[in-house]
C-alpha cells in the first residue's frame, strides 16, 4: 500500500497487489470488489478487466490495482510514486476503513 496523501491528490490510498494469471488477477479484483460491497462501498469505476492484465478498482479514497506480475514490473508504481510512504498489509485495519 502507498500513502498517496502528500504527493497526489487522486487519492489517499493505492493498494497494489498480482496475480501469476489474468485468471487469478480477475478472481483477486473481484475479492477487493466483493469485500467492499459487503461494507456498503461501491466502486465508482473498474477498468481493465476484460484484459485482466491490470485491473484499476477506483473507490475514490483508495485505488486497487491488480496486476499480472509482468505488467506490474513494467509499470512500476512503486518507482513511479517512490517518494510516497510504504504502509505494511495488515488486514483489519484496512479492511475496517473500506
Amino acid at each position: 500500500m502507498l500513502d498517496m496523501r502528500r504527493p497526489s491528490q487522486i487519492c489517499d490510498y493505492f493498494v497494489i497487489a498480482s496475480g501469476r494469471s489474468t485468471r487469478q488477477v480477475r478472481a483477486i479484483s473481484d475479492s477487493i470488489e466483493e469485500t467492499a460491497r459487503q461494507k456498503g462501498i461501491i466502486p465508482l469505476n473498474i477498468e481493465g478487466y476484460a484484459e485482466g492484465t491490470w485491473v484499476l478498482l477506483d473507490f475514490c479514497d483508495i485505488i486497487a490495482h491488480v496486476f499480472i506480475q509482468d505488467t506490474r514490473s513494467f509499470y512500476g508504481l512503486e518507482r513511479l510514486w517512490a517518494d510516497s510512504p510504504q504502509l505494511e498489509y495488515k488486514e483489519e485495519p484496512f479492511a475496517s476503513s473500506l
